[in-house]
């Protein structure tokens, strides 16, 4: 991680789910002896504002005690579960994407609640959720607010989205700290699709060998994970290599995880130009958190 501390930095509206969010980073907090800030971004009042009633210093007095009132709730709700911490409510008078994208260069983690329409079981993200995915400088977490019956398991496994490229690299060493932090195993989902080879094959009058393909998968995942495990050897590994799509794959594993830690590389020939569908997608279905871990190299492909 490139942030210049490991503190917590919560993104709080007048959402429940920013509250799910604000107690899961307290609990995180506190587990982990971290400071916690609650930071409010309301955009500043045109100064075109006319003069009328209310007047524009009315408006002002009345934006700030709202966003004083929603910090209070969120600090509320972070002693529901952590008395004992100290968390510092910020209100930031700008466009919230710019308000949190600037704190995550001194941030740990950032942590939002997933807003958004709910649409037949999927929460679809808003421009500021995308945008902090895409450019934010330290991991993003994505809590999904959810009902008992779909609530995922709180004793579940961390599991990482592993592909073949090195800007998936700092997703990895991500997911292993949070396993190694949380005392559970870590499972390790490599997926792969042989559509394309299966026509480049078919073309040339040939047929891809299966097995040989699905077992150097295997070694490619081993390859990745290899340096890890000799740092963390207190996390248990299970790795699972599936022939689905990323997503399917992924979403399959997310339903008994307590977190699911995938990279982002953006799209196009700049990391982090813009969030790829796999992470979104991700981020939309997944029932439990989802951490997003952009990588510091440009990728050649999109994820």
């Amino acid at each position: 991680m490139a942030s210049a501390s490991t503190d917590l930095v919560v993104g709080v509206d007048e959402s429940e789910s920013s509250l799910m969010a604000a107690r899961w980073a307290a609990r995180m907090a506190r587990e982990r002896g971290l400071g916690l800030r609650l930071v409010h971004a309301v955009d500043e009042i045109p100064v075109s504002y006319p003069h009328a009633a209310p007047t524009y210093e009315d408006a002002q007095r009345v934006v700030g005690e709202r966003g004083d009132r929603v910090l209070r709730r969120a600090q509320a709700a972070v002693a529901e579960v952590a008395p004992e911490l100290a968390a510092e409510a910020v209100l930031r008078p700008e466009q919230p994407a710019s308000a949190l994208r600037a704190e995550s260069a001194s941030a740990g983690m950032l942590i939002l609640g997933s807003t958004g329409q709910r649409r037949l079981g999927r929460f679809v993200l808003g421009s500021v959720s995308v945008s902090l995915a895409s450019h934010a400088e330290c991991p993003v977490a994505f809590v999904r607010p959810h009902v008992a019956e779909d609530a995922p398991p709180v004793d579940g496994p961390v599991v990482v989205g592993v592909d073949a490229t090195p800007i998936g690299e700092d997703a990895i060493g991500a997911a292993f700290e949070e396993a190694s932090w949380r005392r559970t195993p870590l499972v390790a989902v490599h997926c792969w699709k042989e559509g394309f080879l299966a026509s480049v094959f078919e073309e040339s009058g040939s047929s891809a060998d299966v097995d040989k393909i699905e077992a150097h998968e295997r070694e490619l995942l081993a390859q990745r994970l290899a340096g890890w495990q000799a740092k963390y050897p207190d996390v248990q590994v299970q790795r699972v290599v599936v022939k689905e799509k990323p997503v399917d794959g992924l979403l399959d594993w997310a339903d008994r995880a307590q977190l699911l830690v995938v990279g982002s590389r953006g799209r196009g020939g700049l990391a982090g130009l813009a969030l790829g569908s796999t992470s979104q997608s991700l981020i939309s279905y997944a029932l439990c958190p989802v951490l997003v871990v952009r990588g510091n190299r440009p990728a050649a492909s999109q994820d």
